[in-house]
């Protein structure tokens, strides 16, 4: 399909689209569209940046303009469930942007906020209800909201939902459900998990599989620094400094970590601010706008706070903390690179989190280029000069000889996949006898390795 007049959209949508200068769809919604308009469920499987939003919303418009009737009181017509707050209001957002010639009411529900507002939008019932599932079940148990007359479901970023832990609460969700309903599935992976859950929702579904116009690997350079713990701080500001940057997205694994890297990095003279789980709604808010806008060109998330956030113009992703569960790292990096543009994703990696990084590599099918930091040859060379007796050189765990000392470095350290969410902490620190153990092969880099090159984008 070469427009959107060609999916045969109703006219106040193609006059919205017209006007946000949207003129041909993407793959998914090419694909999806024509399902979804015959009433067929879905299953999109497709990474985020690629429009997979707008492949529901835009026949979910279609349909309620061609089938106008009021909402049954608490009840609305579609439930759009997705795994965070971010999320939800960006989804509501392009709900609004995409229907605003139409008389489609639209409301929130999640959590962070007073739930009074939301049983209130709730009272004589709505078109469309974003929520996060957990919300959702608290306004069913509060008798504020029924979900018998649902006509159609979507499940966005089902494979982020199985990993936050939700799996109970959509099945929970799902068994309140009409039968006799369209259900829209989307997630970025299949994992034997999230399959059985589409097998448990779904009615003959349509299946739609596309992957982004160049890989991930062609479009960001990524590279990885070897550095440990105490030096990740100075690292980080050094990077902040030194690297051309408009605007960098940090991901460390707990909410603790993201608040202390803000404190490190103000003390530093850097602005940052940080988004997770522990921060209010309206912090968070004010956070994303801050980063949104260009006021603070660093934002520090967890994994779960940072789930869709999709902000135009970040050239970097910096892991100060590697992920624990591999699948993390295409998610965060995929923060950056949207839309034909190029990025960066650069990993902090110290020697409790070489594990990490194997699984990692795995995954993606690549072994990440380790590299120095700015001037990171001179300081390497230095750091060599002045190793202790009994440490390994430079090149003992780079990404060169990682093959070969891989054994070693892994045992009992194997990357934990079965922890979620990730905001929790896993071990950060080894045991008194893994220290004695590993005090004499740590490497003191002063924060780098040896340079072996980028990843070419």
């Amino acid at each position: 399909m070469n427009s959107f007049s060609d999916l045969g959209l109703a006219a106040p949508i193609l006059r919205a689209l017209s006007e946000e200068r949207y003129e041909q769809p993407t793959p998914i919604q090419s694909q999806t569209v024509p399902y979804a308009l015959a009433h067929r469920d879905v299953i999109g499987i497709a990474q985020t940046g690629t429009g997979k939003t707008a492949a529901f919303a835009l026949p979910i418009l279609h349909r309620l303009a061609n089938q106008p009737r009021t909402p049954e009181r608490k009840s609305p017509r579609v439930l759009v469930l997705s795994p965070t707050r971010e999320l939800s209001s960006q989804i509501l957002d392009s709900f609004r942007t995409y229907g605003r010639h139409l008389k489609t009411s639209v409301t929130l529900a999640i959590g962070g906020v007073p739930m009074g507002r939301q049983v209130r939008a709730l009272i004589g019932g709505v078109d469309i209800l974003v929520a996060t599932p957990g919300r959702l079940l608290d306004l069913v148990q509060g008798n504020a909201l029924r979900l018998d007359r649902i006509e159609i479901l979507v499940l966005d970023e089902a494979d982020r939902m199985l990993d936050m832990g939700f799996i109970r609460d959509i099945r929970k969700i799902v068994a309140k459900l009409p039968k006799q309903r369209q259900t829209l599935f989307f997630s970025a992976t299949m994992a034997p998990e999230v399959e059985a859950l589409a097998r448990d929702m779904l009615n003959d579904p349509a299946r739609v599989a596309v992957t982004p116009a160049a890989t991930t690997a062609e479009r960001i350079a990524q590279r990885v620094m070897h550095v440990e713990r105490a030096g990740k701080p100075t690292l980080l500001a050094e990077i902040l400094r030194g690297e051309p940057i408009d605007r960098a997205l940090v991901f460390t694994r707990t909410k603790h970590g993201a608040d202390k890297v803000v404190r490190q990095l103000g003390k530093s003279g850097l602005a940052a601010e940080a988004i997770h789980g522990n921060k209010s709604q309206n912090q968070r808010e004010r956070a994303l706008a801050a980063f949104r806008d260009g006021r603070v060109r660093t934002l520090v998330a967890t994994d779960i706070a940072a789930r869709g956030i999709d902000v135009e113009g970040v050239t970097h992703v910096i892991n100060y903390d590697l992920p624990n569960i591999p699948e993390s790292y295409v998610h965060r990096i995929g923060r950056t690179a949207r839309a034909g543009a190029e990025g960066v994703a650069i990993s902090f990696c110290d020697a409790e989190e070489r594990a990490y990084l194997r699984a990692i590599e795995r995954l993606i099918g690549l072994a990440i280029p380790a590299t120095g930091g700015p001037a990171g040859g001179e300081r390497l060379a230095q750091a060599t000069a002045q190793r202790p007796k009994g440490q390994p050189r430079a090149g003992r765990h780079s990404a060169a000889a990682r093959g070969q000392n891989g054994a070693r470095s892994g045992g009992k350290h194997k990357a934990r996949q079965d922890r979620a969410p990730q905001d929790r902490a896993p071990q950060d620190r080894p045991s008194r006898d893994r220290a004695r153990q590993d005090r004499g092969r740590k490497n003191s880099y002063n924060g780098t390795i040896a340079s072996v090159g980028f990843l070419q984008s």
